[in-house]
């Protein structure tokens, strides 16, 4: 099974697909895509590995998520796609092999990801084109997850596709 637990910062989307992949059969690998780039941003990755359980392995990635993906058995989780968007050059990340790598896995998998269209218009021209690419990106996993949940306020919204809705 993949989910794709979706929300904005502070929604509370890690510490849900934390509590989903508690839940699901050991061993559980916690993917981490960020880094030390700042202070503020070292303070939130401490924050995140204070609260996963100490059975938990850790593997930190950089650019090579799918690659890391197919040498990892068991239940995944990956946090998050924004800060593994935001590692590539003019923000173009292979959308295709993540997606494979996603599907061929054996094992579940919960992909956290920031949804940043919501927000306001980003005032930068970097800002849109990164809005723009997580949103395709976004988009494309959600194509291959079984569930979608749209996390608001620490609150989960299921999401369907369209497929679903349409007449």
């Amino acid at each position: 099974m993949i989910v794709l637990v979706l929300g904005g910062a502070r929604s509370g989307k890690s510490d849900l697909a934390e509590r989903w992949v508690a839940r699901l059969a050991p061993p559980v690998t916690y993917v981490a895509t960020g880094w030390n780039s700042d202070a503020a941003m070292a303070a939130r990755i401490e924050a995140h590995r204070v609260r996963r359980p100490a059975e938990w392995a850790t593997v930190e990635v950089g650019i090579d998520l799918p690659a890391a993906l197919t040498g990892i058995d068991g239940t995944v989780l990956v946090d998050s796609l924004g800060t593994w968007l935001a590692r590539h050059e003019d923000f173009v990340a292979d959308t295709g092999a993540l997606c494979r790598a996603l599907v061929e896995r054996r094992g579940d998998t919960v992909v956290v990801s920031d949804e940043v269209g919501l927000s306001v218009h980003p005032p930068t021209e970097v800002g849109v084109r990164f809005r723009d690419a997580l949103g395709s990106l976004n988009r494309a996993v959600a194509d291959v997850a079984q569930r979608s949940v749209l996390v608001v306020a620490g609150r989960a919204l299921p999401l369907v596709g369209w497929q679903d809705v349409l007449p």
